[in-house]
């Protein structure tokens, strides 16, 4: 039930809320980091997404835009929330970084029982000392590991007691894989106040995925309910409430849009935030009976897909030089037309093809 005063969202308008918020209902005229923290982040487990993702989100994208500010270091891409690959703004990775520090050393400590006998603090020293001049590629960290006598263990275990960053051109589209490594310096690591990144990190979330709930939030961060519930508490927030009675939390002047306001086709590419975790439940976003066509235990990664009426509505793939979507049903003859003129622009962002060889099916 409603409190008073509390208005209830209909489905429709939280679908809106999470696209409008995402920059999927009209493209945005941002530069690519403010972009990135409107979004809350980039979950860029492969990094071409993130060029996919910002190129359906901002008006005139072109793919050197997100490479320069890789390699300004505007943005920087390193283990973040969920202990996942996320691009996010030099400007955001302090706070984000400590407001899940403990997190997620926590749930590396359950995961990986031998941790209890690593001395973690040797560990990062060692790795700091091996980046000192300059950055390496994974391998030789973990060769370098070994041959000191650290466990397999130490390589996954030090991120959480070192920052690191992913170092370009390794995680961008002419380079993909992200496998060179250098240490946070300058204003990457400043000093933050632990509260204060926690509030950050909740503000970009309701910002860029907001109305939502403390459970919404726990699932984004990794925190616990509990935690997610005392930083919520310390913020001055609108609340709501969904139609099952769900309460559901709000920054300020965030949008609201009428669950009628149109949504237009847009392309996502995969593990695209919008598709994961609690707010792509509430929003309707996935439909569950395509979900298992998208995600899949059997694949390593999620499959690209594209949106219709902000829903999901189909996958595609890049093949013979061309991206083909592929409808999950038929679809009205405009709508197929609305979807193929949106192919047709996002091929000629990806024509070289080359970051896409791991998907190109032909």
């Amino acid at each position: 039930m409603a409190g008073a005063g509390e208005r209830v969202l209909s489905w429709g308008e939280l679908n809106r809320a999470v696209l409008a918020r995402q920059l999927l209902l009209e493209r945005a005229d941002l530069p690519v980091a403010k972009a990135v923290e409107r979004v809350g982040g980039l979950q860029t487990q492969y990094a071409p997404s993130g060029y996919v993702g910002l190129w359906s989100r901002l008006r005139d994208f072109r793919r050197a835009d997100l490479t320069d500010a890789l390699t300004r270091g505007a943005i920087v891409q390193g283990w973040v929330m969920r202990c996942t690959i996320h691009m996010v703004s030099a400007a955001d990775y302090p706070a984000l970084t400590e407001a899940v520090r403990e997190p997620r050393r926590t749930w590396m400590r359950r995961a990986y029982k031998e941790i209890a006998e690593l001395d973690t603090d040797a560990v990062a020293q060692a790795v700091r000392g091996y980046l000192a001049d300059g950055p390496r590629k994974q391998a030789e960290i973990v060769g370098r590991l070994q041959a000191d006598g650290y466990p397999k263990v130490a390589w996954p275990c030090v991120q959480l007691w070192l920052d690191l960053v992913r170092v370009p051109p390794a995680g961008t589209w002419e380079l993909p894989r992200a496998h060179v490594y250098g240490l946070a310096r300058g204003r990457l690591v400043r000093p933050v106040d632990l509260e204060r990144a926690q509030e950050v990190l909740a503000g970009r979330y309701l910002r860029g995925f907001g109305p939502a709930s403390a459970k919404d939030l726990s699932r984004y961060a990794g925190w616990t309910i509990g935690e997610a519930r005392a930083v919520l508490g310390r913020m001055t927030l609108r609340r709501f409430r969904d139609p099952d009675g769900g309460e559901l939390l709000d920054v300020s002047r965030a949008p609201l849009p009428a669950a009628d306001v149109p949504a237009p086709v847009r392309f996502l590419s995969t593990f695209d935030a919008v598709l994961l975790l609690g707010h792509a439940t509430r929003a309707r976003i996935l439909p569950a009976e395509h979900r298992d066509k998208v995600f899949h235990v059997r694949r390593p990664q999620s499959v690209p897909t594209f949106l219709v009426d902000g829903r999901v509505a189909g996958t595609w793939r890049h093949s013979d030089g061309h991206v083909v979507p592929e409808p999950f049903l038929d679809l009205p003859a405009r709508v197929r037309r609305e979807v193929d003129e949106e192919a047709d622009r996002l091929t000629d962002l990806v024509r070289d093809g080359r970051a896409w060889t791991g998907l190109d099916r032909t």
